[in-house]
């Protein structure tokens, strides 16, 4: 009896005594009452946040929706942050391990707070949209990620103040490595001051078909801190250093206001003037009645006999289309090649193609002269040549 008195001593004694002196019965409860929110959770966020939604729906404004879904894991987040909280403080804890668990808690707010916030910086994006106009598409998404970054910067600053750690020694020492970092990346920070120049002076923007010289050509798709990436138009990307885009000459035929067509068409040496006049009054007639191109004086346009070739007469055919689409523009330009056919045709005429004329001038017809070999006598019979 004796020994089973002091084994229920010791039961007793350990349930009392626990971890860190804390009865056993009020871990479990602790445990038990995180676990009950934890369970509560998916019933908590679906009311929550389906009621939220019903009203959402009543509003015209698609923003409301869209920061609804953005904030759900954020709001989902909510009951383990009072689970945990509930928990800690039902338990008799003091001196460090009570400073700890204040600092947890503290902790997850923190996060939830700027997890929310970080998340609605996404359809907040549409109010940074509106200054396009302004500023250009490139600079607004880097505007978006910057503000993105200090967020996340600034709630890592704050959990870190709630632990105790100092952020001044911190920077003083980021900058100290940023230095060192400095000198040896230079490259880097020429790509990155380079982007920001390219982007001020909005020289091309997402979409654009650009060319760089010597470098690549195709289309813009994205605009980074370090470098651009452009689409070739055999669909291969090119990751182009925003120096190399600052430092070289770039074409954007995206801001192209018309798109332009220069022939020369060259006709035979046979077409008489009048020949020659009746095709450059019909294609000039043809471009300047036809809708698909501009006309003067918003562009130049000439229908002109230019010049006498080595096996043609040429016009230069010069003008403009109104549209600036690669695919429609090379619509028109056949038309107007299949009408420029037509009117050569109907001229009576033909295009010319590269000759060239051989003359062979008639020799005289008298005697042959008479070659005597060298060194042979006169007995020989003489050669004639």
């Amino acid at each position: 009896m004796n020994t089973l008195r002091e084994f229920r001593l010791v039961v007793v004694d350990v349930w009392q005594k626990g971890l860190y002196g804390i009865d056993i019965g009020r871990i479990v409860t602790a445990v038990l009452i995180f676990l009950g929110f934890l369970l509560v959770r998916r019933l908590f966020t679906r009311v929550v946040i389906h009621r939220l939604k019903a009203i959402s729906r009543r509003t015209k404004t698609r923003l409301d929706d869209e920061a609804l879904e953005v904030l759900e894991k954020p709001v989902s987040f909510i009951p383990v942050v009072v689970g945990v909280f509930f928990a800690t403080d039902y338990l008799p804890l003091s001196g460090a391990l009570a400073g700890i668990a204040d600092r947890i808690v503290r902790s997850l707010v923190v996060l939830v707070i700027f997890w929310g916030i970080v998340n609605l910086l996404r359809p907040l994006s549409e109010v940074f949209r509106q200054l396009e106009d302004l500023l250009t598409t490139a600079l607004v998404d880097w505007l978006i990620k910057a503000t993105r970054i200090a967020f996340i910067f600034v709630g890592a600053a704050t959990v870190l103040e709630i632990w105790g750690i100092q952020i001044a020694p911190i920077l003083a020492g980021l900058g100290l490595l940023g230095v060192a970092v400095a000198l040896g990346a230079q490259d880097l920070f020429k790509n990155l001051i380079a982007g920001l120049l390219v982007i001020a002076e909005k020289r091309f923007t997402k979409g654009d078909w650009i060319k760089v010289d010597g470098v690549a050509e195709g289309i813009v798709e994205t605009i980074g801190f370090r470098s651009t990436l452009i689409r070739r138009f055999d669909k291969a990307p090119v990751h182009v250093p925003n120096s190399k885009l600052s430092d070289h000459s770039l074409t954007n035929f995206s801001a192209m206001t018309h798109r332009r067509i220069f022939w020369i068409i060259g006709v035979e040496y046979r077409t008489t003037i009048p020949q020659l006049r009746e095709i450059r009054d019909s294609i000039e007639s043809f471009i300047v009645e036809s809708d698909d191109f501009a006309k003067p004086p918003e562009v130049p346009m000439f229908v002109r006999v230019d010049r006498f070739s080595d096996s043609s007469i040429d016009i230069m055919v010069y003008c403009f289309t109104k549209t600036t689409q690669w695919g429609v523009w090379l619509e028109i330009k056949e038309r107007l090649a299949y009408r420029i056919k037509e009117i050569v045709e109907e001229a009576g005429t033909s295009f010319a193609f590269p000759s060239r004329s051989i003359y062979i001038e008639p020799m005289d017809s008298g005697p042959a002269e008479v070659f005597v070999p060298p060194g042979t006598t006169g007995s020989q019979e003489p050669v004639q040549r």
